[in-house]
């Protein structure tokens, strides 16, 4: 049994990109028009991922381009980056980790907890989502480069 994922679920991670991306990036982001999730592959080359688990048991993927990737670990950390390295990496999963915290203080009705977000490289990367969700992927864009967050759910219990 697939599970498609409501809508109470992606609007707290909509808010949570552009409020994160905004505050600590300083860029402006607008959002594309969600879609389901039809390939395993990461859609840009640096991803962070997080676990969530609770009420219902997800995955959350923050995926973005690398000029988004090194811009942002530029203005975070107030140092000129050109290029990918473990600096950068830090950077997107310090951001991941922050864009699923301020979603789940949204969700607190689902006793969400987070895991440490993983990075990934490498933009056909396969990402496992648990099995009986359907994941939804979200577009932005930047003024620095695209991004996406795609995110797979359980079902919660029936009330």
């Amino acid at each position: 049994m697939t599970v498609t994922l409501r809508v109470e679920f992606i609007n707290p991670f909509i808010v949570a990109v552009t409020k994160t991306l905004e505050t600590m990036v300083g860029c402006k982001v607008t959002r594309g028009t969600p879609a389901l999730k039809k390939e395993p592959q990461a859609l840009f080359p640096i991803s962070g991922i997080i676990g969530l688990s609770g009420v219902v048991v997800g995955t959350v993927i923050l995926t973005m381009s690398k000029e988004l990737a090194i811009k942002s670990a530029s203005v975070m950390l107030m140092e000129e980056f050109t290029d990918l390295n473990p600096d950068v990496y830090d950077a997107v999963g310090e951001l991941t980790n922050m864009i699923a915290g301020n979603a789940k203080a949204q969700l607190e009705e689902y006793k969400l907890s987070l895991s440490l977000p993983n990075i990934i490289k490498g933009e056909r990367s396969e990402i496992i989502f648990p099995e009986t969700s359907q994941p939804i992927t979200i577009p932005f864009q930047t003024e620095y480069g695209p991004l996406a967050v795609e995110i797979g759910f359980t079902s919660p219990p029936v009330k």
